[in-house]
């Protein structure tokens, strides 16, 4: 089963974190949501963070592993939010379990098919040699050869923890990702449909969420409502927490 932090009680709200992201990029988000009468479920994708590790990668596998972690915690009806990779794996989920999601949010990501375009991350994640059993710094100052973005880095940072003594790893599973990276992008088959309250928030300055993919997100879930964070890229969630927590929890109640 997926590894996850639960914070908190009442309904249950499960929160899907993006590519090369994890449940802790959630926490403090998490912990309102709690305090707002919510059981927080923070999840760990497989390839992410604490949960499996697998050569099998896709969104059908992910939805897969959150229907069953749904059953192994006697989720009956949820909602669901997720940001990027995590918001295709949520509105997979909702359009094949409809049943069981009462209210979908999400993050940054449309639909529509992506381009791969994580190659310089990759280079630089790809660059690292752990055999020569680097410190926190030597890592970081590999990865600022390839990422010049503050955020990008000491988001991928985060990931960095101690194997054993003196031996720092990834928590992702970057063999799989270098094979299956093309599954990032894949669109939500074109037949699937969610008719329940949909959320949808988009970073001003991203261009995840273009004005013309609307039309599209409306043929997949006639009732969303979409929702722009002013001045925010694509970690809008982390650029401006207030006013996404706002948004959010406006939304739910």
């Amino acid at each position: 089963m997926l590894y996850s932090k639960i914070e908190g009680e009442g309904k249950p709200f499960l929160i899907i974190h993006g590519f090369l992201g994890m449940s802790d990029n959630w926490k403090t988000l998490g912990q309102q949501f709690a305090d707002e009468g919510f059981q927080v479920h923070l999840l760990d994708m497989r390839n992410h963070g604490r949960s499996v590790q697998s050569s099998a990668f896709s969104y059908e596998l992910m939805v897969q592993d959150v229907f069953d972690y749904c059953q192994g915690h006697a989720l009956q009806t949820i909602n669901i939010l997720g940001h990027s990779m995590g918001g295709k794996v949520a509105m997979l989920f909702a359009t094949r379990y409809p049943e069981m999601v009462e209210k979908l949010i999400v993050a940054d990501i449309g639909p529509k098919f992506y381009p791969q375009h994580h190659q310089t991350i990759l280079a630089g994640l790809n660059a690292v040699d752990f055999s020569v059993k680097p410190s926190r710094a030597d890592v970081e100052a590999t990865l600022s050869e390839y990422i010049t973005d503050f955020g990008t880095k000491q988001f991928l940072l985060k990931n960095l923890y101690w194997q054993e003594p003196g031996q720092l790893a990834f928590r992702f599973n970057l063999s799989v990702f270098n094979e299956k990276i093309e599954e990032i992008g894949v669109a939500l088959p074109s037949e699937l449909v969610f008719e329940k309250p949909t959320l949808f928030i988009r970073g001003g300055n991203s261009n995840y969420i273009l004005d013309s993919d609307v039309e599209d997100i409306a043929v997949h879930f006639p009732l969303m409502k979409l929702e722009t964070i002013p001045n925010a890229g694509h970690w809008l969630h982390a650029e401006n927490p207030a006013l996404f927590y706002q948004m959010v929890i406006s939304f739910l109640n």
